[in-house]
């Protein structure tokens, strides 16, 4: 557990390990501590990073809305990288975090030497279904400043582990707002321009996001899909063993 002011903001980050760098990010209204199983299951093979997003987490909440964002989410995953010395790293993370993940590979292809997509989607190349996903979006962020906290309540249970964890419901509804929702089409539109061995996880139970994975692991090249047996949206949280199972697969397959 760290600190680190990067980008114009104080990041909270655990790395662990050593060898091939891999940073995992979390889903929204989630923390970094999702990931805790795979630092134990890692261990020294693999350099691990996770960290918790603007508004999430102990990362620092900033009370300005307008810094919050998908693109200046992709600049601290660089910014983080950089100063932790990996040029290169595989990436990736889980709803959100998967979707972050994306983009920082159309940002930065050069420093990534793998994506892990894990119970996410690429976004929406059609006008009404983004801004129907946009409503809801704006619809928890306005729970949050009507309820707090307790908002997150009965969702996932990634999003469950992390309640006691947040500093700030403001900073998640900024969040909602600036990095949940989406502008435009960029990320789907770039699947298949996506050069590096990608691995796409999903539970078999994650209804929402089950075509949204077949979608991506038929668009990008070299993809990779794997189904995880009863579990639904937070896969390495509701089957641990066999999540862990196929990312380690993956990760040995690399080449060196």
């Amino acid at each position: 557990m760290a600190k680190a002011r990067l980008n114009g903001i104080e990041i909270d980050y655990e790395a662990t390990g050593r060898g091939r760098p891999v940073i995992l990010s979390h889903g929204y209204g989630a923390t970094r501590r999702m990931w805790n199983g795979q630092h134990a299951t890692l261990g020294d093979r693999y350099r691990l990073v996770t960290w918790d997003m603007r508004g999430h987490g102990q990362t620092e909440s900033l009370p300005d809305p307008a810094q919050y964002s998908l693109a200046l989410t992709v600049g601290d995953i660089r910014a983080l990288l950089q100063s932790l010395g990996a040029r290169r790293a595989v990436v990736g993370g889980l709803s959100l975090g998967g979707y972050v993940s994306l983009a920082f590979y159309l940002a930065h292809p050069e420093m990534v030497e793998a994506l892990v997509i894990c119970d996410s989607g690429p976004g929406f190349r059609n006008a009404e279904a983004r801004a129907t996903w946009n409503r809801r979006a704006h619809e928890r962020a306005a729970a949050l400043e009507a309820r707090g906290l307790e908002a997150l309540g009965g969702r996932s249970a990634e999003v469950r582990q992390a309640l006691t964890y947040h500093r700030s419901a403001q900073g998640l509804a900024h969040a909602a707002r600036g990095m949940l929702a989406q502008v435009d089409g960029h990320v789907i539109d770039g699947l298949a321009s996506i050069r590096v061995p990608t691995l796409i996880i999903v539970g078999d139970r994650d209804e929402p996001f089950v075509g949204a994975c077949e979608y991506m692991a038929k668009k990008i090249p070299n993809a990779r899909l794997e189904v995880i047996a009863g579990a639904g949206h937070s896969s390495n949280l509701d089957q641990p063993a066999a999540f862990d199972r196929v990312l380690l697969d993956f990760l040995d397959s690399l080449p060196a």
